[in-house]
């Protein structure tokens, strides 16, 4: 070995430190393990603390989920929040809080849990952590989503509730060029399974950004959900086919909704310019068209693989958006006709209230489900080298996710999360979480100052917008920069900004 090292060309470290050398790399591949478990506090490791992950674990095994002692935050850092409780707290009993998604243009709507499975796809995941996901969903009658790369045999299997994810690539509806076919799409989507349907427009952890999944990774079974031949690259194009224009995008949307039998159709997007977003607004105003739900995903979503730059640089988070999003309703009064969801590294019930305060009717989470059936946050996604079988086509690292085992896991962490929520809601006086407003979340300001997030995230004046009205710095900049027949701005933004 160490005349190997000496001669080869590639390690200017093996050369100089033949042998020994290797010990550089041993230790670079177990940082994160030893870091993980040796030297980080429970609230300090990203993505996700310690301590959000053993949150999990205890709620997801039915273990005890209480903390002894007092809070391990500081509370007059300027990033810390809480929830205002009252004195006349209220009394829920029944925890299972739903909502009923479908508009007027709805003929099937859909009675759905306020927090679901976010879309994860099969070949991101692994097929036994597919199965258990959807059998932990069906156990505790909740939505699975299933990610842009369709529905395969296990999402089938255990018959739980299903959110058809339909990506630029059309799995699972698509023609042997790639493009939407809707004889494949009334096969799907007529499945009594399937009980949504969610046009993915951008996903937070890489908005703007196609992929392509190499053929050597494209197995049968892969090949069968999406619609693709085997062995060969299947395309994720950065863009949709069907449309290319705001009315053009709700025109498809009322199409699926007809091909479906009326079922429940919307969209799922990470915000980047704000004009493209009211150009989708004001094509409702034109078509009188709107979806039946809009899914907002914040920039700090996860993803298998993703460039760095996109992970930490591109998209708008969760918080922005999703009181961007519902504000602009609001102003244009279909706030009532429109349910929105929103993910982003939610996993505690406080991590709901305060989505749901923003606007959110229904939060998605993908990561804490990962988490209750064994995910580690070893970060090998996209390695295939997942030691606990979540994230890796595998089939000897996936062994040990026993749908028996592990499904029931699914169940509990939904079910303890939901009392976990009605106790924060009792406590501030509330019966469900549609009650739950900005006034009821405060924080400390950077001057130390006591504010609530009415100030941080203001609200706007029903119907203001139609009226004309451009309350707010963002309004007034983008509103007149978008149109409903295209996602190109109508004027410039430094000409907007000079004027």
């Amino acid at each position: 070995m160490g005349i190997h090292d000496l001669a080869q060309t590639h390690h200017a470290i093996l050369r100089n430190y033949p042998i020994i050398g290797h010990l550089r790399y041993l230790f670079e591949d177990l940082r994160p393990a030893v870091r993980q478990y040796f030297f980080e506090n429970d609230t300090d490791e990203a993505p996700f603390s310690r301590a959000s992950r053993s949150l999990v674990y205890q709620r997801a095994k039915q273990e005890i989920d209480k903390r002894p002692f007092g809070t391990q935050l500081d509370v007059y850092d300027e990033r810390y929040e809480w929830m205002n409780h009252s004195l006349a707290p209220s009394q829920i009993n029944d925890t299972d809080f739903r909502l009923t998604v479908g508009g007027s243009s709805c003929r099937q709507p859909v009675s759905l849990s306020v927090l679901n499975i976010s879309a994860m796809s099969f070949g991101a995941l692994s097929a036994n952590a597919i199965l258990v996901l959807n059998e932990g969903a069906k156990l505790g009658q909740f939505a699975h989503d299933t990610g842009e790369g369709g529905i395969s045999s296990y999402h089938r299997q255990p018959g739980g509730d299903l959110i058809w994810n339909i990506g630029s690539g059309y799995f699972g509806c698509r023609d042997e060029q790639g493009r939407f076919s809707e004889s494949h799409f009334v096969a799907n989507a007529q499945l009594p399974q399937v009980r949504m349907i969610e046009i993915k427009l951008s996903q937070g952890a890489k908005p703007g950004h196609g992929g392509i999944l190499p053929g050597s990774k494209v197995t049968a079974e892969i090949a069968a959900a999406r619609g693709v031949h085997i062995g060969e690259d299947c395309n994720s194009p950065s863009a949709h086919s069907e449309f290319d224009t705001p009315v053009g995008l709700l025109h498809f949307v009322q199409r699926l909704r007809d091909l479906s039998g009326g079922k429940p159709v919307g969209f799922k997007l990470c915000i980047g310019h704000a004009w493209e977003w009211f150009a989708i607004a004001k094509a409702m105003v034109k078509t009188g068209i709107t979806p039946d739900f809009i899914v907002i995903d914040g920039s700090e979503g996860g993803t298998g693989a993703a460039p760095i730059e996109f992970v930490d640089h591109v998209g708008t988070p969760l918080r922005e958006a999703i009181r961007l999003v519902h504000n602009t309703l609001v102003g244009l009064n279909l706030r009532n006709q429109i349910k929105l969801g929103a993910s982003g590294k939610i996993v505690s019930a406080f991590d709901m209230a305060r989505t749901f305060a923003l606007g959110a009717d229904w939060c998605n989470s993908a990561r804490a489900f990962m988490f209750a059936i064994g995910c580690i946050q070893a970060q090998q996604c996209h390695t295939g080298r997942c030691p606990t079988g979540v994230a890796t086509q595998d089939p000897e690292r996936q062994r040990p996710l026993v749908p028996l085992d592990k499904a029931p896991h699914v169940a509990h962490f939904h079910q303890n999360t939901l009392y976990a929520l009605a106790e924060l809601l009792q406590a501030s006086g509330l019966k469900h979480p549609k009650e739950i407003t900005t006034t009821h979340i405060a924080y400390r300001a950077a001057d130390n100052h006591i504010n609530l997030f009415s100030t941080l995230y203001p609200g706007i004046t029903p119907g203001s917008l139609l009226a004309g009205e451009l309350e707010r710095s963002v309004f007034k900049v983008a509103w007149p920069m978008a149109s409903a027949d295209s996602f190109a701005p109508l004027v410039s933004l430094d000409s907007l900004i000079a004027h």
